[in-house]
């Protein structure tokens, strides 16, 4: 594929210690999402999604964010994100000090009843006072959209479900939209019939992309993704995540994953990948299991034949 965009930098939003960590079985203690955070910000990563100022009555995995932003060390560099659903969430990050909150919604009607008990309208009008006010305060503000080529309850989205979703994100004030797909189901010609159709409505450099790796097509889609301009990728350390509201859907693309095959394509990301696969091993020892990550399992086990 030859590249639309002419950098060859690209810039990774690490969204293991949230939206990976929010989908474990067990809540993970205040000082290990800490000291995930920590080690992240030390490897080169400069945006990453820290945690979500939700009810922990609905996602306990996530409570104590505040105290997680509160033992981070801060790096002059490394923007923290927080997700935030309303306006007390948003005063609570506030008070954390985040430096750019995110909003979410979802190209899929039903997926949106499912994951927010509203519709899609009905989540922009929930959104709209927290943005304004981020706004007003000068806080970035970044717009997810879930399932943008497959839902679970609708099968496969078409490009015209997804463009004014993220025109009303655009409008509304987001300085980047993320689009997810969710459950993983998006092939090379899916992804480039969505992308040829949103990059005539958006500049490329404003949108991110947001992939699952359920049928291992990820890293093949985020190619794609490059060949349109886009330089923002969302990637999750090991392959951390899913979605407790998509049955099937495993986990984000791995970050470790991400940067090999973008290192060998000749980008760069200014990430350091032997600190993200000390960084895995330290993870999944923590979690007591392997990493979903191809890069990472092969990297520590040749290490484990050497020793």
């Amino acid at each position: 594929m030859t590249s639309k965009c002419s950098s060859d930098h690209v810039r990774l939003v690490e969204v293991g210690p949230r939206d990976g960590l929010q989908n474990e079985t067990r809540q993970t203690s205040v000082e290990f999402r800490s000291e995930l955070v920590n080690r992240l910000s030390a490897s080169g990563i400069q945006s990453i999604e820290v945690g979500s100022f939700v009810s922990p009555k609905w996602v306990p995995q996530m409570a104590n964010t505040a105290k997680v932003l509160s033992k981070v060390q801060r790096r002059k560099n490394v923007k923290l994100i927080a997700l935030v659903p309303n306006l007390i969430g948003l005063e609570n990050a506030i008070a954390a000090n985040v430096d750019e909150i995110a909003i979410f919604t979802a190209a899929s009607e039903s997926f949106t009843q499912k994951n927010t008990n509203c519709s899609i309208q009905q989540s922009f009008e929930r959104f709209q006072p927290v943005v304004t006010r981020a706004m007003e305060l000068g806080i970035p503000v970044r717009g997810y959209i879930s399932c943008v080529l497959g839902c679970p309850y609708e099968g496969e989205i078409s490009p015209n479900q997804v463009i004014p979703v993220m025109e009303r994100l655009f409008k509304f004030g987001c300085s980047e939209v993320s689009l997810g797909d969710t459950i993983g189901t998006g092939t090379i010609n899916t992804t480039h019939a969505l992308l040829k159709a949103v990059t005539a409505y958006a500049q490329a450099s404003s949108i991110a992309v947001h992939f699952h790796d359920t049928y291992g097509q990820a890293l093949p889609n985020i190619a794609v993704a490059l060949d349109y301009g886009i330089r923002v990728i969302d990637s999750s350390i090991g392959g951390l995540g899913g979605c407790p509201y998509a049955r099937g859907a495993s986990g984000n693309v791995a970050t470790e994953d991400v940067i090999y095959m973008l290192e060998g394509m000749g980008m760069t990301t200014g990430v350091k990948l032997n600190k993200i696969i000390d960084i895995s091993r330290f993870v999944f020892t923590h979690l007591q299991r392997r990493p979903t990550s191809r890069v990472a399992s092969a990297m520590i086990d040749f290490e484990r034949r050497k020793a």
